[in-house]
């Protein structure tokens, strides 16, 4: 037999070849310091984008520019400015915002619960997916605000009927994202959770719940913006108070400048939700890998 000889520096020199590999690993700390520029950058332009988009807008409106847009029917970026400072003077003005917030609150609400809970049996059940699933597709084209009519005839109250259209108007894009996220995730998951002995139940707390919450958020971040659209509609159509329902009165006296108050409000409340909702998704979904531009 011969003995394997090991020289005397071997192991040492190894475990030094090792220990380095530590030190290379980059700190998050120092990736995030990093990173701090280019976030500033992209806010900055951001922030640059609109205002010089304001800006624009004041010059073509108080110099009167007719071309092929006639800016001079439209109010001043001061005019809009001295028209919000006023109403947000008054009380009606948080009364409109208010139940503007509760109906889509309400709304958006059921159609969450709702949509979720149809998706999730559209796609685990055969039957469910057969039986239902024809009539939702019918009804999926049909436009939210088609269904004022409907509303008004079915509910004795304009409030519930308005709540009815947003509920139906964010439905949809939840239920169908719901539907497809559950249909996307591996069959070995639930394989893995059977194998162990789990139940259904637990397959739907551990693994289609879980699983479905991206492609959930999705859809959620789509159906709160068309149910603003379709509050805001329905609210001009036949409400008694909320945002839409001023912007129209402000409209119908020719009062141009609350038009726009009305506008910059719903997209205030439009952004603000979406991005509570887009935020939601991220805390919820942290265990998802992300690049360093979308953190």
């Amino acid at each position: 037999m011969t003995a394997s000889v090991t020289a005397p520096g071997t192991r040492a020199s190894a475990r030094e070849s090792v220990v380095p590999a530590e030190d290379a690993t980059p700190d998050p700390g120092a990736v995030n310091r990093t990173d701090w520029p280019a976030r500033w950058r992209s806010r900055a332009i951001r922030i640059t984008s609109v205002i010089a988009a304001v800006l624009a807008w004041q010059l073509l409106t108080a110099n009167g520019v007719r071309l092929w847009l006639r800016f001079d029917t439209l109010p001043t970026v001061t005019e809009i400015v001295a028209a919000y400072s006023e109403q947000l003077r008054t009380d009606l003005f948080y009364l409109d915002l208010g139940q503007s917030l509760i109906r889509i609150v309400s709304g958006f609400g059921l159609a969450t619960v709702a949509g979720v809970a149809v998706g999730i049996a559209l796609g685990r059940s055969r039957l469910f997916a057969d039986t239902v699933g024809p009539l939702a597709e019918l009804a999926r084209p049909i436009p939210a605000i088609a269904i004022v009519p409907v509303a008004i005839l079915l509910f004795p109250s304009d409030e519930a009927g308005i709540v009815f259209i947003t509920f139906i108007a964010a439905f949809f894009p939840i239920m169908v994202s719901t539907r497809h996220a559950v249909r996307a995730l591996p069959t070995i998951w639930e394989d893995s959770v059977r194998t162990l002995g789990g139940s259904r139940w637990d397959v739907l707390g551990r693994v289609v719940l879980p699983g479905i919450l991206p492609g959930l958020f999705g859809g959620l971040s789509v159906g709160i913006g068309v149910a603003w659209i379709c509050v805001i509609s329905a609210e001009m159509i036949s409400g008694r108070l909320g945002v839409g329902y001023r912007t129209w009165q402000a409209y119908t006296i020719v009062d141009y400048p609350g038009v726009f108050v009305g506008m910059i409000t719903i997209g205030i409340l439009g952004f603000s939700t979406s991005a509570a909702v887009e935020l939601l998704g991220r805390r919820v979904t942290r265990w998802l890998p992300r690049g360093e531009n979308t953190r």
